[in-house]
């Protein structure tokens, strides 16, 4: 009989950490054990591993940047995995590789099936020339969204050149996920009507291809219709900064009808957006948009870190809850503990 905890996680031997080069010498030769390492090194929480993950992600740095970034929403039950896979296996055989990310900072506490999506991908996910990762469960939507952009750009390292994000939780992971993509596909169901009153106007314009999924059999009808609807729609908001005008298109996802259209959409937008200079453009409004993000989450992490605002932070917080001081009044103390 065995020690008691002999074989725990606890008491097996963990993986020694590496260098940022060996790190890179396995991304850049495609080794996807290697690139799940280092990318599990990124999301750690780790002070330890905050260095190294740094070094490696700078490392990876200048071989980034070389493939079209594709944002993927929809509504519960849309069918967005089995568009990623059909959409994936199709770009697979036009001799892409491609990485499949999440944004999901709600999984945990809704017990999501983020998790499950090599299975749901199964297709997908057993191909060489793909990889399919989870985002962490149970962080803060910027925690996520960070380290997801980070993700990208050692998947671009790796030689995968479509990176398809996909948002999984609700609410502003589409504005995070719109923050990293280059073209942002919202995928829509047949039947306009209550779903078109439904989907907010902001994911609307943030879109730059709709795609009414499941257009087949006894829906193809209510596909057209939706369709028509959703083009009349579009023709109310404002002309994009890009100059693109989104199409709305139809597909069967299920079936792999309409994705070559979709992806010709992309590769068009992608000319275009060049061409003009947009594309590089937004790709820099981007970065600087993660430089102050970045800088905000840093200075509220001291801030809350910092001895004089955890002693004095139960005291007035009490004083604004109970409406003894303003928030701003709170606010200001608390900076003044800190010599501002």
């Amino acid at each position: 009989m065995s020690e008691p905890g002999k074989n725990s996680p606890k008491q097996r031997k963990r993986k020694p950490l590496l260098t940022p080069e060996a790190y890179l010498q396995g991304i850049r030769q495609g080794d996807r054990v290697r690139l799940g390492q280092a990318i599990t090194l990124v999301e750690s929480h780790k002070p330890e591993h905050a260095a190294l993950a740094r070094q490696v992600v700078e490392a990876c740095l200048p071989y980034s940047g070389q493939s079209i970034r594709l944002g993927i929403t929809g509504s519960p039950g849309v069918g967005k995995s089995t568009f990623i896979e059909s959409l994936g296996m199709y770009l697979i055989e036009q001799g892409h590789k491609v990485a499949v990310l999440a944004i999901d900072p709600s999984s945990k506490q809704s017990k999501g099936s983020i998790l499950g999506d090599k299975t749901r991908m199964s297709q997908l996910s057993a191909q060489p020339h793909a990889f399919i990762r989870p985002s962490p469960a149970g962080e803060s939507l910027g925690g996520v969204a960070r380290k997801t952009r980070e993700t990208i750009l050692l998947c671009e390292a790796a030689g995968y050149d479509v990176l398809i994000i996909e948002t999984v939780g609700v609410g502003q992971s589409e504005t995070a996920v719109h923050s990293m993509v280059d073209f942002f596909l919202l995928l829509l169901l047949p039947g306009a009507g209550d779903e078109l009153q439904g989907i907010k106007r902001g994911i609307v314009e943030m879109a730059d291809l709709l795609a009414v999924n499941k257009a087949d059999g006894d829906r193809l009808a209510l596909a057209k219709e939706a369709q028509r609807s959703y083009r009349n729609a579009l023709h109310l908001l404002p002309l994009k900064e890009s100059g693109w005008n989104p199409p709305v298109l139809r597909c069967a996802a299920l079936h792999h009808e309409g994705i070559s259209e979709i992806w010709e959409q992309v590769l068009q937008y992608q000319a275009t957006t060049k061409e003009s200079g947009y594309f590089q453009q937004h790709r820099q409004e981007q970065a600087k948009y993660w430089l102050l993000e970045f800088i905000q989450e840093k200075l509220t992490q001291l801030f809350f870190e910092n001895p004089s605002v955890k002693e004095q932070w139960e005291q007035v917080e009490h004083k604004v809850t109970s409406g003894e001081w303003s928030s701003i009044k709170g606010g200001e103390y608390l900076f003044g503990l800190l010599g501002y």
